[in-house]
């Protein structure tokens, strides 16, 4: 069924690499759904290049530089004030769109596809992208169902403001997602059946190596934006151990032991980094929020 609303504002941004098979019949659907939709494909490096794609806008890398720098990509050219970002692979069903776009009508910022857990790729990355989502939900201090869904819909305006902060590779769901929850836009989730990747669509993405970028990305955002979760954890423990051992040493040696004195100063000089992390995090509010009047006016 076609949909209704208007749509003149609306983008929808497919990166694409070597996913000539599928991201014809894609962009078909979302035509026929969405007819009045700006549909951007970027072309990361594809062999052979994608040559063209009726009522699509085709934009080309010269050579593979990542999803997230396709993303941006993008973002930097689409025109409409709701962006859609999808994955060309077929696992995302141009369907689920107007369920996404139905939130933004509602007032949310951005609207993500939680994938379910049947449709994840492998159990190993059931695992890995569920503990993800604990450890950003720490971060954040806000309930994160699906982290790295590459599915989401986001006003223009507000995902603009975070374009310098995504990296090329794989993690621009990951650092948009806790970016938004972090500056007090508003996030929410919409449950979506993805579908299995195309045979002739590999998946990229390495469990260790990009599992362990993901983490170190997950750190990076929680210390750019609210450090004292991450930094004051980490000196209560140091203090409590520290503590537990003055306490063991005393009683056994009546002595305050070079270790203990090493433990607590190593507290210390977390917690200070962590009150010194907020500062900085404050200045970045500031700019963001200057950025934002900028942009809205």
């Amino acid at each position: 069924m076609k949909s209704t609303r208007a749509e003149s504002s609306l983008s929808i941004i497919l990166p694409c690499f070597n996913e000539q098979d599928t991201i014809d019949p894609l962009c078909k659907q979302i035509r026929f759904l969405h007819p009045d939709a700006e549909i951007i494909v970027v072309d990361d490096g594809s062999s052979p290049e994608i040559s063209s794609i009726e009522g699509a806008t085709i934009l080309r890398h010269p050579y593979n530089i990542g999803n997230g720098a396709s993303i941006k990509t993008g973002a930097r050219a689409a025109s409409g004030d709701v962006m859609v970002f999808m994955d060309a692979d077929g696992q995302h069903a141009a369907k689920d769109i107007a369920r996404l776009l139905a939130k933004i009508e509602d007032g949310y910022d951005m609207v993500v596809g939680s994938r379910s857990a049947k449709t994840q790729a492998s159990f190993s990355r059931l695992l890995a992208n569920t503990g993800f989502n604990r450890l950003a939900s720490l971060m954040t201090g806000y309930h994160i169902e699906d982290l790295t869904s590459g599915f989401r819909a986001a006003r223009a305006k507000a995902f603009k403001n975070f374009l310098y902060l995504l990296p090329n590779r794989f993690s621009y769901p990951t650092t948009s997602t806790m970016a938004f929850f972090r500056n007090g836009y508003s996030v929410t989730y919409v449950p979506i059946e993805a579908n299995r990747r195309n045979s002739d669509s590999q998946s990229n993405i390495s469990i260790i190596k990009d599992g362990i970028r993901f983490l170190i990305i997950i750190l990076k955002i929680g210390a750019l934006f609210s450090p004292m979760r991450l930094f004051l954890p980490i000196s209560a423990v140091l203090f409590s151990i520290a503590t537990v051992y003055y306490g063991y040493t005393y009683i056994n040696e009546s002595r305050f032991t070079n270790m203990s004195a090493l433990l607590y100063v190593s507290s210390l000089i977390i917690f200070l980094i962590g009150v010194l992390s907020e500062q900085v995090s404050s200045l970045h509010y500031r700019n963001s929020e200057e950025r934002r009047r900028r942009t809205d006016s």
